[in-house]
């Protein structure tokens, strides 16, 4: 939520001015039926909840109104609340300082820095990894707006690393401009602010030219240059000139693009040439062009050559990570001066692990894989010559690798049991090192361990299941269980250190991460499973952690909870409506829910490629299939359900929330609430400050702890040993 304040924030949720907010708000409001009739290859779809698509309808804002305060008046009074807000405050306010978007520019290493009790992050100068007291701030959206309601969507250096382009956007709208700072002094440039360059269905970003008097950026529709409806889409590349007004920016690239086309710019170490990796809306397919020192935009692959990803590296080549004849990915390596793929060489073949990225240096690629969630650094030099793994403890996360000077690098980890921190790594000696910059956990987590299974899903398949439990904990059936997925859009579940899992460990709950098809855990038949016409298996999946968890006494379904957002919004939709009996408690954030309708919003077209289209007979059949808020059943006893969305949300319509819980409230034969949490200043979850979330997760983790019937008991302080006399 784009709040500043926990007041705030509860206040927001409960208008006063609601008539729904006195004594009637403990029961839910009646949502009135305005049957429609949809007709789709023949087959008619009745929606009687169509009418609660228009957002801005005064009707919907009412009903809106009094869900809200229907929702309040059981939030606000579960037992242990306070309690439990106290603990999540503590936990997510912890003043241990976390660090992403690391980028170094000659010699000169940039991040993001994430500070409580700040609410928002905000961009530093690292003057060295090894002490935190030498970094200084460079820009903090808090200062530009104290009200916490704008935030860094992405950062880019120049060359020299002398500027700095930064977007930000407000609101969780993720529509951000660009503005340029000067990284010595820590001043915008004046009138350099270039409009719209990302967005919440495309994205967006830019590349610096060679001597940083201009950039490359992704630019969406302006003004009337498009009629209303088309303005999130048609994303094209132009150039704009330092000291120069934006309407003089020139086009470039893209006007041959598909609509929903999504563009990553990338400059050379030299800077003479720059890529422009275009994909396909959300599905996986894309397509890379490079512009060279002639001036000119030239075409290197296309979507069918399964060429997903592209860096420049130190030797006169780029590197391409292809799928083609190789689901789990392999390396190749084309040189600049005979840019056609014809003409590249795989430096390494596909193996068991599913590549996902890599980082050149002068003499060698790090290339990050993994093996069904956990990730590894393998490396190779420029030959293809296996040099063997980066020292990384096992079940864990690498990512965010960037330069420390010459042939050394920094890259993040983080496990289930350790926060994130940044190492450095040295090939001259092979040694790990751990920078300062590094979290420090906020509970003592030395009694959890992890377990690593497989679930057998509905067709055979072995599904990857992570379990957290403290040490001792007896598998008799009765331990309350969170279990959480996501599957889709080729996006893995890796471990990570989340002190919410902890506040659950802490009560002597069991915490379950389901590794599930869709996403990239096994590469791209792994996704392929679980998307399009074969969504079904990720619901599949889910359903079966879940048993596996019962099956071996972990938990029983009155005590298992799930939840899940977005994509995983979905998740808890699906799998609710298959097997209400399953759950005893679910939390679905920010979700799709109405699969029909989804593709008539601005980011549900960008979703087709992913889910299908109803234009399709055979993809509008699986659709249906599935698709939660037509497959809820009227007298089902439906376990209690709360549901989150955000009204400015650019990456799913909260429509999808008012629809399910209507659909629900009317359909349940159970007395569990079914609640909507519909938040007025929020997005997706991006950019969303401080003390919302914390009033976001006390609600969830109320919910969760009294629809389960655990009592939340504050955690033993632990008492320091005598010092020796």
């Amino acid at each position: 939520m784009k709040l500043t304040t926990a007041l705030a924030a509860a206040a927001l949720l409960l208008p006063l001015t609601s008539p729904a907010a006195g004594k009637g708000a403990s029961k839910p409001p009646v949502t009135e039926k305005k049957e429609v009739v949809d007709t789709y290859h023949g087959t008619e779809v009745k929606d009687a909840y169509q009418w609660l698509e228009a957002t801005d309808d005064a009707k919907v804002k009412q009903w809106n109104d009094a869900q809200n305060a229907h929702t309040r008046a059981i939030l606000d009074r579960l037992p242990g609340r306070e309690g439990i807000r106290q603990r999540v405050a503590e936990l997510l306010s912890w003043k241990s300082p976390g660090y992403a978007g690391l980028t170094e520019a000659n010699g000169t290493l940039i991040g993001v820095k994430y500070q409580p009790p700040r609410q928002q992050p905000y961009v530093v100068v690292i003057g060295s990894a090894d002490d935190t007291s030498k970094e200084r701030s460079l820009l903090d959206p808090m200062v530009i707006d104290p009200s916490g309601h704008t935030t860094i969507d992405f950062i880019e250096p120049t060359l020299d690393g002398k500027k700095l382009a930064v977007s930000l956007s407000k609101n969780g709208t993720e529509s951000g401009d660009v503005s340029v700072y000067d990284v010595a002094t820590g001043k915008p440039l004046p009138n350099e602010v270039v409009p719209r360059v990302n967005g919440g269905t495309a994205g967006g970003g830019l590349a610096w030219n060679a001597d940083g008097t201009g950039y490359f950026y992704t630019r969406y529709p302006r003004g009337e240059e498009r009629p209303a409806e088309d303005r999130d889409f048609f994303q094209q590349v132009y150039f704009h000139k330092l000291g120069t007004p934006t309407e003089k920016d020139t086009y470039a690239l893209g006007k041959d693009f598909p609509r929903i086309a999504m563009t990553e710019l990338e400059t050379s170490p030299d800077g003479k040439f720059i890529t422009a990796m275009v994909a396909n809306g959300d599905g996986g397919e894309f397509m890379l062009y490079l512009h060279g020192p002639d001036g000119k935009w030239a075409q290197v692959t296309k979507f069918a050559d399964k060429v997903i990803r592209a860096r420049f590296g130190h030797d006169g080549a780029i590197y391409l990570l292809s799928r083609q004849d190789a689901p789990r990915g392999k390396v190749l390596r084309l040189a600049l001066a005979t840019p056609t793929l014809d003409k590249a060489t795989v430096l390494l073949p596909e193996g068991e692990a599913s590549v996902q990225g890599f980082f050149p240096t002068k003499s060698r690629l790090y290339v990050s894989e993994q093996l069904g969630g956990p990730s590894q650094l393998r490396m190779v030099d420029l030959k293809g010559k296996d040099l063997g793994l980066v020292p990384t403890p096992p079940v864990s996360s690498v990512g965010g690798l960037v330069s420390a000077g010459g042939e050394d690098i920094y890259f993040s980890n983080s496990s289930f049991v350790q926060p994130q921190a940044w190492y450095r790594f040295t090939p001259a000696d092979g040694k790990v090192t751990k920078t300062a910059l590094a979290k420090t956990s906020p509970m003592d987590v030395s009694d959890v361990e992890v377990v690593r299974t497989e679930a057998t899903s509905k067709d055979g398949t072995k599904v990857p299941l992570t379990i957290l439990k403290k040490k001792g904990t007896k598998l008799n059936g009765t331990n309350p269980t969170l279990l959480t997925g996501y599957g889709g859009f080729n996006i893995s579940i890796s471990p990570g250190f989340s002190p919410l899992a902890g506040l659950w460990l802490e009560q002597g709950g069991v915490y379950a991460i389901a590794n599930l098809r869709g996403g990239s855990e096994f590469g791209e038949k792994w996704h392929a499973e679980g998307s399009l016409t074969k969504k079904q298996n990720v619901f599949d999946d889910f359903y079966a952690c879940a048993k596996l968890l019962v099956d071996q006494k972990y938990t029983q379904p009155k005590k298992l909870a799930i939840q899940g957002g977005s994509n995983g919004g979905l998740l808890m939709g699906a799998v609710v409506t298959q097997h209400p009996e399953a759950y005893g408690a679910v939390v679905a954030r920010v979700g799709l829910y109405d699969m029909l309708r989804s593709e008539r919003t601005s980011n549900g077209q960008f979703n087709v490629t992913e889910y299908g289209t109803v234009k399709d007979p055979e993809q509008f059949k699986a659709l249906l299939a599935y698709s939660p808020v037509h497959n809820v059943k009227d007298g089902t006893k439906y376990p209690p359900v709360l549901f989150t969305s955000g009204a400015n949300d650019p990456r799913v319509d909260p429509f999808h929330s008012r629809k399910m819980v209507a659909r629900m409230q009317t359909a349940t034969a159970a007395k569990s609430p079914i609640l909507l949490r519909a938040d007025a200043e929020t997005g997706h979850g991006s950019g969303t400050p401080l003390n919302a979330r914390i009033e976001e997760e006390v609600d969830a983790y109320s919910f969760i702890f009294s629809q389960l019937g655990v009592k939340y008991l504050p955690p033993a302080k632990k008492v320091a040993a005598p010092k020796p006399q």
